[in-house]
């Protein structure tokens, strides 16, 4: 098996027990993404050399938490202080956040590697993104968080964050054959994340076993 097909529970063993590294990891995920993302299209933002240097800082010290060292896409409705959030739309260029949202604060604090921004439809809601599904690029990988289920599907990162406020988790993870999380509404803090309609709004996840759910539950 390659390294960057390797789910977030496996991988957090495996570096926890000096098998191989954050950096290698981070690394083939960047490879695979190198390679497959002028088709796929599934990243608003990435910054390989950011994600390195936190691998690399990882590596040098103590194990921090459960995701210590394991790479996480973040659904680009989800803001994080060091890359834009653009919420999916043109009229958020460049946007920097002063803040990282709650959820992206713990997982850096059990220390997961922020590999990048995963594509959005505008506000998680209408005009869908340009990102194809990674089984066949003429069909849609579902939304809104089409990025981080197809980034997921190809092997581009164990783990992703997406949200849902009606099927935007688990329709783009059962379109693109991964495992999605959609747990009870407020179990999980919203805060720094969009909001599209505050009573239904939910933080979910992708993963290809469904084990890294229980792995993420720990962290958030």
């Amino acid at each position: 098996m390659l390294l960057n097909e390797v789910g977030a529970t496996a991988a957090a063993q495996a570096i926890s027990a000096g098998e191989f590294t954050s950096e290698a990891l981070t690394e083939a995920c960047l490879e695979r993404i190198a390679a497959r993302e002028p088709d796929l299209m599934a990243w608003a933002h990435i910054d390989a050399d950011a994600a390195l240097a936190e691998a690399r800082a990882r590596d040098r010290e103590a194990i921090r938490g459960p995701l210590h060292g394991v790479p996480v896409g973040f659904k680009d409705v989800i803001e994080t202080y060091d890359m834009p959030t653009a919420y999916g739309s043109t009229i958020y260029p460049g946007h920097r956040p002063v803040a990282d949202a709650a959820c992206v604060a713990l997982i850096r604090a059990a220390g997961g590697i922020v590999l990048g921004k995963t594509v959005t439809t505008e506000f998680a809601f209408v005009n869908p993104a340009e990102t194809r599904n990674p089984h066949n690029l003429e069909h849609s990988p579902g939304g809104s968080s089409s990025g981080s289920a197809a980034a997921v599907a190809d092997m581009m990162v164990p783990l992703a964050l997406g949200t849902q406020t009606g099927g935007s988790t688990i329709r783009p993870a059962s379109f693109c054959g991964v495992a999605g999380y959609k747990p009870t509404i407020g179990h999980f803090s919203y805060a720094g994340v969009k909001l599209l309609a505050r009573s239904l709004d939910t933080l979910g996840a992708m993963a290809r076993e469904v084990a890294d759910f229980a792995l993420l539950r720990t962290v958030l």
